[in-house]
Protein backbone atom coordinates (compact mmCIF):
# COMPACT_ATOMS: atom_id res chain seq x y z
CA UNK A 1 0.00 0.00 0.00
CA UNK A 2 3.08 2.23 0.68
CA UNK A 3 4.35 2.20 -2.93
CA UNK A 4 1.10 2.97 -4.17
CA UNK A 5 0.69 5.71 -2.30
CA UNK A 6 4.27 6.94 -3.10
CA UNK A 7 3.57 6.42 -6.70
CA UNK A 8 0.17 7.97 -6.97
CA UNK A 9 2.36 11.00 -4.77
CA UNK A 10 5.22 11.07 -7.55
CA UNK A 11 2.44 11.47 -10.16
CA UNK A 12 0.67 14.24 -8.46
CA UNK A 13 4.17 16.26 -7.87
CA UNK A 14 4.80 15.64 -11.93
CA UNK A 15 1.75 16.89 -12.28
CA UNK A 16 2.00 20.04 -10.78
CA UNK A 17 5.06 20.79 -11.62
CA UNK A 18 4.10 20.44 -15.48
CA UNK A 19 1.20 22.60 -14.94
CA UNK A 20 3.23 24.72 -12.42
CA UNK A 21 6.32 25.21 -16.00
CA UNK A 22 3.16 25.84 -18.29
CA UNK A 23 1.97 28.87 -16.12
CA UNK A 24 5.45 30.08 -15.87
CA UNK A 25 5.70 30.07 -19.63
CA UNK A 26 2.41 31.39 -20.56
CA UNK A 27 3.08 34.68 -18.21
CA UNK A 28 6.05 35.40 -19.94
CA UNK A 29 4.65 35.21 -23.75
CA UNK A 30 1.62 37.47 -22.36
CA UNK A 31 4.37 40.08 -21.41
CA UNK A 32 6.09 40.06 -24.30
CA UNK A 33 3.08 39.58 -26.17
CA UNK A 34 1.53 42.96 -24.45
CA UNK A 35 5.29 44.46 -25.06
CA UNK A 36 5.05 43.50 -29.08
CA UNK A 37 0.89 44.25 -29.27
CA UNK A 38 0.14 40.83 -31.14
CA UNK A 39 -2.88 39.67 -30.76
CA UNK A 40 -2.99 36.77 -32.56
CA UNK A 41 0.05 35.07 -29.32
CA UNK A 42 -2.80 37.21 -26.72
CA UNK A 43 -5.70 35.65 -27.72
CA UNK A 44 -4.25 32.48 -27.86
CA UNK A 45 -3.19 32.90 -24.51
CA UNK A 46 -6.71 33.18 -23.77
CA UNK A 47 -7.79 30.56 -25.19
CA UNK A 48 -4.94 28.33 -23.27
CA UNK A 49 -6.09 29.51 -19.86
CA UNK A 50 -8.97 26.94 -20.34
CA UNK A 51 -6.26 24.07 -20.59
CA UNK A 52 -4.80 25.24 -17.27
CA UNK A 53 -8.49 25.85 -15.52
CA UNK A 54 -8.23 21.97 -16.48
CA UNK A 55 -5.74 20.73 -14.92
CA UNK A 56 -6.14 22.71 -11.74
CA UNK A 57 -9.11 20.42 -11.67
CA UNK A 58 -7.41 17.29 -12.47
CA UNK A 59 -4.99 17.80 -10.04
CA UNK A 60 -7.55 18.58 -7.20
CA UNK A 61 -9.39 15.33 -8.28
CA UNK A 62 -6.82 13.26 -7.72
CA UNK A 63 -5.36 15.17 -4.53
CA UNK A 64 -9.12 14.49 -2.91
CA UNK A 65 -9.63 10.59 -4.54
CA UNK A 66 -5.58 10.15 -2.66
CA UNK A 67 -7.08 11.31 0.92
CA UNK A 68 -10.10 9.19 0.26
CA UNK A 69 -8.31 5.81 -0.97
CA UNK A 70 -5.20 6.48 1.39
CA UNK A 71 -6.16 8.31 4.71
CA UNK A 72 -2.73 10.30 5.10
CA UNK A 73 -1.95 11.69 7.88
CA UNK A 74 0.55 13.78 9.15
CA UNK A 75 4.00 14.54 6.54
CA UNK A 76 2.07 12.63 4.23
CA UNK A 77 -1.09 14.76 4.86
CA UNK A 78 0.55 18.18 4.49
CA UNK A 79 2.06 17.14 0.95
CA UNK A 80 -1.14 16.96 -0.92
CA UNK A 81 -2.44 19.50 1.07
CA UNK A 82 0.70 22.03 -0.36
CA UNK A 83 -0.54 20.51 -3.45
CA UNK A 84 -4.32 21.48 -3.12
CA UNK A 85 -3.28 24.90 -2.01
CA UNK A 86 -0.67 25.31 -4.33
CA UNK A 87 -2.53 24.67 -7.38
CA UNK A 88 -5.23 27.36 -7.10
CA UNK A 89 -2.60 29.63 -6.95
CA UNK A 90 -0.66 28.81 -9.68
CA UNK A 91 -4.48 28.83 -11.25
CA UNK A 92 -4.60 32.49 -10.41
CA UNK A 93 -1.72 33.56 -11.76
CA UNK A 94 -2.75 31.79 -14.64
CA UNK A 95 -5.70 34.23 -14.63
CA UNK A 96 -3.08 37.11 -14.70
CA UNK A 97 -1.33 36.17 -17.46
CA UNK A 98 -4.90 35.31 -19.43
CA UNK A 99 -5.63 39.05 -18.37
CA UNK A 100 -2.75 40.80 -19.12
CA UNK A 101 -3.21 39.26 -22.79
CA UNK A 102 -6.84 40.63 -22.59
CA UNK A 103 -5.15 43.86 -22.13
CA UNK A 104 -3.22 43.60 -25.06
CA UNK A 105 -6.47 42.60 -27.17
CA UNK A 106 -7.68 46.21 -25.74
CA UNK A 107 -5.41 48.32 -26.75
CA UNK A 108 -5.54 49.50 -29.56
CA UNK A 109 -2.68 52.14 -31.16
CA UNK A 110 -1.86 53.86 -28.18
CA UNK A 111 1.20 56.65 -27.89
CA UNK A 112 4.05 54.17 -26.38
CA UNK A 113 6.32 55.29 -24.06
CA UNK A 114 9.74 52.91 -24.27
CA UNK A 115 11.40 53.56 -20.76
CA UNK A 116 8.02 51.76 -19.08
CA UNK A 117 7.50 49.28 -21.66
CA UNK A 118 11.56 48.35 -21.05
CA UNK A 119 10.70 48.00 -17.53
CA UNK A 120 7.35 46.19 -18.00
CA UNK A 121 9.28 43.70 -19.58
CA UNK A 122 12.62 43.05 -17.30
CA UNK A 123 9.68 42.84 -14.64
CA UNK A 124 7.79 39.96 -16.43
CA UNK A 125 11.03 38.19 -16.88
CA UNK A 126 11.35 38.18 -13.14
CA UNK A 127 7.87 36.90 -12.42
CA UNK A 128 8.01 34.27 -14.53
CA UNK A 129 11.28 33.13 -13.13
CA UNK A 130 9.96 33.55 -9.62
CA UNK A 131 7.07 30.81 -10.94
CA UNK A 132 9.37 28.04 -12.50
CA UNK A 133 12.02 28.96 -9.13
CA UNK A 134 9.55 28.23 -6.38
CA UNK A 135 8.56 25.00 -8.58
CA UNK A 136 12.26 23.80 -8.43
CA UNK A 137 12.09 24.60 -4.68
CA UNK A 138 9.01 22.50 -4.27
CA UNK A 139 10.09 19.92 -5.97
CA UNK A 140 12.99 19.89 -3.83
CA UNK A 141 11.54 20.48 -0.99
CA UNK A 142 13.55 23.61 -0.57
CA UNK A 143 11.95 25.64 2.10
CA UNK A 144 15.15 27.78 3.38
CA UNK A 145 14.96 29.11 -0.86
CA UNK A 146 11.55 29.15 -0.84
CA UNK A 147 11.76 31.79 2.06
CA UNK A 148 14.41 33.91 0.27
CA UNK A 149 12.07 33.92 -2.62
CA UNK A 150 10.44 37.22 -0.62
CA UNK A 151 13.46 39.16 -1.48
CA UNK A 152 12.99 38.98 -5.10
CA UNK A 153 9.05 39.98 -4.19
CA UNK A 154 10.23 43.46 -2.61
CA UNK A 155 12.30 43.82 -5.63
CA UNK A 156 8.93 43.18 -7.83
CA UNK A 157 7.42 45.60 -5.47
CA UNK A 158 9.89 48.45 -6.19
CA UNK A 159 9.85 48.20 -10.09
CA UNK A 160 5.82 48.06 -10.28
CA UNK A 161 5.66 50.95 -7.79
CA UNK A 162 8.58 52.84 -10.30
CA UNK A 163 6.32 51.76 -12.88
CA UNK A 164 3.17 53.48 -11.57
CA UNK A 165 5.95 56.32 -10.99
CA UNK A 166 6.53 56.48 -15.05
CA UNK A 167 3.10 56.34 -16.29
CA UNK A 168 2.10 59.33 -13.55
CA UNK A 169 4.97 61.37 -15.39
CA UNK A 170 4.32 60.45 -18.91
CA UNK A 171 0.59 61.43 -18.33
CA UNK A 172 1.25 64.80 -17.37
CA UNK A 173 3.63 65.32 -19.67
CA UNK A 174 2.00 63.86 -22.89
CA UNK A 175 -2.05 64.09 -22.63
CA UNK A 176 -1.73 61.65 -25.43
CA UNK A 177 -0.06 59.12 -23.35
CA UNK A 178 -2.53 58.86 -20.94
CA UNK A 179 -4.02 55.86 -22.25
CA UNK A 180 -1.44 53.91 -22.95
CA UNK A 181 -0.20 54.65 -19.05
CA UNK A 182 -3.29 53.33 -17.97
CA UNK A 183 -2.75 49.99 -19.55
CA UNK A 184 0.84 50.64 -18.29
CA UNK A 185 -0.40 50.32 -14.50
CA UNK A 186 -3.15 47.74 -14.85
CA UNK A 187 -0.47 45.01 -16.41
CA UNK A 188 2.24 46.32 -13.17
CA UNK A 189 -1.05 45.65 -11.11
CA UNK A 190 -1.20 41.58 -12.31
CA UNK A 191 2.89 41.11 -11.99
CA UNK A 192 2.57 42.94 -8.58
CA UNK A 193 -0.39 40.54 -7.25
CA UNK A 194 2.01 37.61 -9.10
CA UNK A 195 4.64 37.90 -7.30
CA UNK A 196 2.65 38.22 -4.18
CA UNK A 197 1.02 34.41 -5.56
CA UNK A 198 4.69 32.77 -5.85
CA UNK A 199 5.41 33.87 -1.90
CA UNK A 200 1.83 32.23 -1.23
CA UNK A 201 3.30 29.13 -2.39
CA UNK A 202 6.30 29.37 -1.28
CA UNK A 203 5.05 29.73 2.20
CA UNK A 204 2.87 26.08 1.24
CA UNK A 205 5.90 24.46 1.05
CA UNK A 206 7.55 26.13 4.30
CA UNK A 207 4.33 24.34 5.45
CA UNK A 208 4.89 21.19 3.78
CA UNK A 209 8.65 20.70 4.99
CA UNK A 210 8.01 22.28 8.54
CA UNK A 211 4.13 22.52 9.04
CA UNK A 212 4.36 26.15 10.28
CA UNK A 213 1.96 28.54 8.41
CA UNK A 214 4.43 31.72 8.00
CA UNK A 215 3.80 35.27 6.04
CA UNK A 216 6.81 36.03 3.89
CA UNK A 217 5.35 39.35 2.74
CA UNK A 218 3.11 41.26 5.75
CA UNK A 219 1.32 44.31 4.40
CA UNK A 220 2.69 43.84 1.11
CA UNK A 221 -0.67 42.88 -0.97
CA UNK A 222 -1.45 46.28 -2.29
CA UNK A 223 -2.45 45.67 -6.13
CA UNK A 224 0.60 48.29 -6.80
Amino acid sequence: MRQYFDDELADLDTSFKEMGLLVSETLDEAVQAFLDHDRVVAQDIIERDKAINQREIAIEKKSFEMIALYQPVTTDLREIMTVLKAVSVLERIGDNARNIAMSTIHVKGNKRVAEIEKTIGSTGSVVAKMVSQVLDYYVNDDAVAAEGISEVASGVSDATRHIRELSIDASKADPEQVTAATDYLVVAGYLKRTSDYVTDIAEWIIYKRTGKIVELNPGTSSFI
